[in-house]
């Protein structure tokens, strides 16, 4: 049997009533097929990141643990975001739903498709804030710790909104 990859999954929404479609998608993310929800993340308000003309996103990180493979869990978060009546019109535009995977367990992939860990994870305090509040003591591949990249990253625009409350 495929052995069990710990895996962390940045979402973020600013349409439709952001904080209820992270919510549900976060409820989603814990009924993938060989897949579990590990942990979530409070959630967080934030600045967009690009154009400006668009309302602030509510951001969370979840943390599963799957059988998947790293392209199999992709195709499934992007069906997922097609539920949620994902639309890409533009770059950094807005969207009902956002599902970034940022990390497969220690594994670093390059790919066309896929590049894990995330590549702007680094530089985005809406990423690094949330999962250093999941996991503290993470180390990413290359030896940082997320907990240090978040100290260096924090902003005054990134707010927690609540704890995830499932319903």
């Amino acid at each position: 049997m495929i052995p069990l990859v710990d895996v962390y999954v940045g979402l973020g929404s600013n349409l439709d009533e952001p904080a209820t479609q992270v919510t549900l998608a976060l409820e989603a993310l814990g009924e993938l097929p060989l897949t579990q929800r590990v942990g979530v993340s409070s959630l967080y308000a934030s600045r967009p990141v690009g154009p400006q003309d668009q309302p602030d996103f509510i951001n969370a990180v979840a943390h599963l643990a799957t059988r998947l493979s790293p392209l199999a869990l992709l195709d499934q978060l992007q069906a997922l975001e097609q539920r949620h009546r994902r639309v890409r019109q533009r770059h950094w535009g807005p969207r009902t739903l956002d599902l970034d995977l940022l990390l497969f367990g220690k594994q670093v992939i390059a790919t066309p498709r896929l590049q894990v860990p995330h590549p702007e994870m680094k530089a985005r305090a809406f990423v690094l804030v949330p999962l250093a509040e999941l996991a503290p003591t993470l180390i990413l591949p290359g030896g940082q710790s997320v907990t240090a990249l978040a100290e260096q990253q924090r902003s005054p625009d990134l707010i927690r909104v609540l704890p995830y409350n499932p319903g």
